[in-house]
């Protein structure tokens, strides 16, 4: 069954200018909101292995890698792609419009 999305606006493109990764929380959901080569994505905040904001991890093109245990994950599929993760992080639709950036969190979601 196809759901119809609502959008929310969570950042502008400045806020990803400096590391390319940005956190926001919204309606308290954590979400990390990232700037690959131009492409903007978003993930769950929250490292499904250790329980770190990514948002405070670094991002290498695709892959953010978790601040407490160096963990992967790839930021456009949510994907584990190094140990000691192994479970996916949840990933958000994502469109901008202009400057503004906006997520669509399903039900499933929150």
């Amino acid at each position: 069954m196809v759901q119809d999305l609502t959008w929310h606006e969570i950042c502008v493109l400045a806020d990803l200018e400096d590391e390319g990764v940005y956190g926001v929380e919204l309606g308290g959901l954590p979400i990390a909101v990232y700037d690959v080569d131009g492409e903007i994505f978003a993930t769950h905040d929250i490292c499904t292995h250790g329980l770190a904001r990514l948002s405070e991890g670094f991002l290498d093109g695709d892959l953010i890698e978790c601040p407490l245990h160096q963990g992967l994950f790839n930021v456009k599929t949510g994907a584990p792609a190094g140990a000691p993760c192994t479970e996916a992080v949840r990933t958000f639709p994502v469109k901008c419009e202009g400057e503004k950036i906006f997520v669509a969190i399903t039900e499933d979601a929150a």
